[in-house]
């Protein structure tokens, strides 16, 4: 059965010569489709089911890591990605250490025949896996994926420095010690060290303490950038948990993760490319 190839680039022209060079170098694959921004790649994505997606990291509405995180969530048998990027070597590290392959831009003949290569393997070996045993492939390259989704975070969100006198800041040097929620007609002050964890919903973000709930009006991502990250770690897209307040991760299948909490009865799904953070805990 012939492979087939997704390609999403905000740069049309770079995306017909990456198209065309994989024609090339690949003859028996398929494009499927050719997108330029990040939306358009999930749909497409969702539609086709390509067995490759090469995504360009820097996209309108959302970027390739946006889009290849939602692909790692969402299905059981992700595509295998390839990011297209003009990230410097420094970043490219990252690639290197994940095992997940990338091509420059722009496009380079040699760097293509070698990820071309190697594709051409990574397919084969989930097409000669036993149908017992197929997932097991599948999950190796969502966990590859998952562990440079990781570090490139990292790269673009560096953790504050640790400072003196915690303190409330982005970018100030100093963690958040108090969170203030709007409850009724109060305004809630909620230590850091109470809360268990922080879930994102729609506008506000739930803020689960262990005196109750409240809402405030402020983005996951911002808040999480004043928290400690050694106590804070992300485990969802929506969700960042006080790891001092889990008691065991659940190894379920394909990979899957879950946190049981200390003295609560709810547990939290771990997305994919955060089940790292719980081996052999």
């Amino acid at each position: 059965m012939s492979p087939t190839l997704l390609i999403a680039d905000d740069e049309a022209l770079l995306a017909r010569v990456l198209a065309a060079e994989l024609s090339a170098l690949w003859p028996e694959a398929r494009i499927v489709s050719v997108v330029h921004d990040g939306v358009s790649a999930l749909e497409a994505a969702r539609a086709h089911r390509p067995d490759v997606a090469f995504l360009d990291i820097r996209m309108p509405g959302m970027s390739g890591m946006d889009v290849a995180r939602e692909l790692v969530e969402a299905d059981e048998l992700p595509p295998l990605v390839v990011f297209v990027t003009a990230y410097d070597q420094f970043a490219l590290e990252a690639f290197e250490r994940a095992a997940v392959d990338y091509v420059l831009k722009p496009v380079q003949h040699e760097r293509l025949e070698a990820t071309v290569a190697r594709l051409r393997e990574r397919l084969a070996a989930r097409s000669a896996a036993p149908p017992s045993a197929e997932p097991e492939p599948a999950a190796v390259d969502a966990n590859r994926l998952a562990q440079l989704l990781h570090r490139l975070e990292a790269l673009e969100n560096p953790p504050p420095q640790r400072g003196v006198t915690p303190g409330p800041g982005p970018g100030s040097g100093q963690f958040l010690r108090f969170i203030k929620a709007l409850v009724g007609q109060e305004v809630r002050i909620i230590p850091v060290d109470e809360v268990i964890y922080l879930e994102a919903t729609d506008k506000y973000v739930n803020v689960v303490s262990a005196n109750g709930e409240a809402l405030i009006r402020t983005s996951l991502r911002e808040l999480a950038q004043q928290l400690d990250p050694d106590r804070f770690w992300q485990i969802h897209r929506g969700t960042v948990v006080n790891i001092d307040c889990v008691a065991s991760a659940v190894n379920q299948s394909l990979g899957r993760v879950s946190l049981r909490l200390r003295n609560r009865d709810e547990s939290l799904p771990v997305a994919r490319q955060y089940a790292h953070l719980f081996k052999q805990m």
